[in-house]
């Protein structure tokens, strides 16, 4: 963990703009503050910038809390027999983003690269960085993402310029085992004789409402004990640097507030987010944040009246196809299409390796939970012994189901 936080650190620094442009202040055409009195260098960006936004994402050995394959550049980190940290397997070119009716636009798992030692980390990120600042895309915005570049050069390409520019001799990727998308909701511990205590986070709204007074909860324990705080991937909350003797505290105190820390307590729930959507959301056609909540409770009582209520299945719902959410990865993905319509997605893993599949066009928000029951009744009658949901529909085949997509016919 140290080390990984390290080399997060060090990317962070390494990649930082020198230029303070992204500071800068204008009032009708003006700068409000003089300009430097000498030119700024930018060793890695130039005059430019990159075309779009990059993401880079480091996961532990196993564990793809962070949805590695979704990052411009993805590390997943890899140890010894030893335990000692050997280095990092290199992915690149992942994004979820795409657009209604546009076949040139799509969501794309990131692709091995290459297996880099510690020391070698820095300068192929640094290289990956500035290949994309030299061909992305800079005319046509929807095309401006380094998974196009990646997509269309082909991997072969980009391990020859990565090499150009390092001299270094690339070593081969190294093969992933995943054990799955850890929440890492509850309490672990830290390794140092602290305790961390994740807390879900209904899409990662903090609020008081009702008998959950989550916002006021928080505040409490925060001002209380002065934990870390760590935002996830997940939407969720983690409190850090608990003392063993506090345990029994925190936990007291969030439960006056209504605030469970069991995670099961959750149900479908806890696999489940959206994106803020309509009405904060300029690019939203439709709602996620606001109508979720209340298709999981239905989605809940379906579960259970077929006796699937014990079962994880991952939901991801957003407002628009650009994917904020993540909702071509996981079990079932609910895409907005325009208002009160949805595409629907499945066919995904837990631990988030593969994209999910088409699977209904044009769905009320009224059938969602209908067509739902649907598929969840023929998973439970004809997987094998314990087959997740997304495993069901990756061997039978998505587009056998479409006598089943009669839903709005």
């Amino acid at each position: 963990h140290q080390a990984v936080e390290e080399l997060v650190q060090a990317i962070t620094a390494q990649l930082t703009p020198h230029t303070g442009a992204y500071h800068e202040i204008w009032l009708d055409g003006e700068p409000i503050a003089p300009e430097p009195a000498t030119a700024e260098e930018e060793p890695i960006y130039g005059a430019t910038y990159l075309p779009r936004k990059f993401k880079i994402g480091v996961a532990l050995p196993g564990d793809n809390c962070i949805d590695v394959y979704t990052q411009d550049i993805g590390l997943v980190a890899e140890t010894d027999q030893a335990g000692e940290l050997s280095g990092y397997t290199v992915l690149i070119g992942g994004g979820m983003g795409r657009t209604h009716g546009k076949t040139t636009t799509y969501p794309r798992l990131a692709t091995p690269l290459c297996f880099a030692t510690p020391a070698e980390v820095l300068p192929i990120v640094t290289a990956v960085v500035a290949i994309q600042r030299d061909y992305g895309d800079r005319a046509n915005r929807k095309h401006a993402r380094m998974k196009y570049l990646v997509a269309e050069r082909g991997i072969a390409w980009f391990r020859a310029e990565v090499a150009a520019r390092t001299g270094l001799p690339l070593a081969e990727a190294h093969a992933l085992t995943w054990h799955g998308a850890e929440d890492h909701l509850g309490w672990h511990k830290q390794g140092d004789g602290t305790w961390s205590l994740g807390l879900f986070i209904e899409n990662g709204r903090i609020t008081d409402r009702d008998d959950l007074r989550l916002r006021s909860g928080l505040r409490a324990v925060i001002e209380r004990f002065a934990p870390g705080l760590r935002l996830t991937p997940q939407q969720n909350i983690l409190l850090t640097d608990i003392p063993t003797k506090h345990k029994t505290a925190v936990r007291a105190l969030l439960a006056t507030h209504g605030i469970v820390v069991e995670p099961t307590a959750h149900g479908v729930r806890r696999f489940a987010m959206a994106c803020p959507a309509l009405p904060t959301c300029g690019q939203a056609v439709a709602e996620a944040e606001r109508v979720l909540p209340d298709l999981l409770t239905e989605i809940t009582a379906v579960l259970a009246d077929l006796g699937l209520e014990k079962e994880p299945v991952s939901i991801r719902m957003t407002g628009c196809p650009n994917g904020c959410a993540r909702p071509y990865m996981g079990d079932i993905g609910i895409v907005g299409r325009s208002k009160d319509l949805y595409t629907i997605y499945v066919g995904g893993d837990a631990a988030n390796t593969r994209l999910n599949q088409e699977y209904a066009d044009d769905v009320p928000t009224t059938a969602i939970v209908p067509l739902l029951r649907q598929l969840f009744t023929r998973w439970r009658d004809e997987r094998t012994s314990r087959e997740a949901f997304g495993d069901y529909w990756q061997r039978v085949g998505v587009t056998t189901t479409s006598a089943l997509a009669a839903h709005h016919a």
